[in-house]
């Protein structure tokens, strides 16, 4: 893990913070199970851990930090991109969401439903491709 990346994890309260290593973990182990995606680059995006696909270019990045309204965890996307309207329609009950960029994480998460969030975002690119 980069030293960055580090500090700002370190940064939050220890609950918090096994919350966002466990996002951390998902989103990891999402991007080594999903074909075309490829290898992953940590980093920081204004100021939040974010995930991109440089090499495939397969997604939008997916960023994690804390939401601040609820205090819970969440994943960031790019607001340009339709995936949090997608998000709502497959999995309306699962988690709670903030306008057109944030899943917001409860406190027992659907790993499945999370899961495939992850990997719609980071095969956002590859999918719009698709379509066109």
């Amino acid at each position: 893990m980069d030293a960055a990346v580090a500090a700002v994890l370190d940064g939050y309260p220890i609950a918090t913070r096994e919350r966002l290593l466990r996002l951390r973990e998902l989103i990891i182990e999402t991007a080594a199970s999903t074909a075309g995606v490829g290898a992953l680059e940590e980093t920081l995006k204004w100021g939040q851990v974010s995930y991109l696909t440089p090499q495939s270019g397969s997604g939008t990045t997916v960023r994690i930090d804390v939401d601040k309204a609820s205090g819970q965890p969440a994943i960031y996307v790019n607001c340009q991109t339709n995936l949090v309207d997608e998000y709502r329609q497959i999995y309306p009950e699962a988690f709670a969401y903030q306008g057109t960029r944030a899943v917001v994480i409860g406190d027992a998460p659907d790993e499945a439903a999370l899961r495939h969030v992850i990997a719609q975002a980071l095969t956002y690119h590859l999918r719009k491709k698709r379509v066109v």
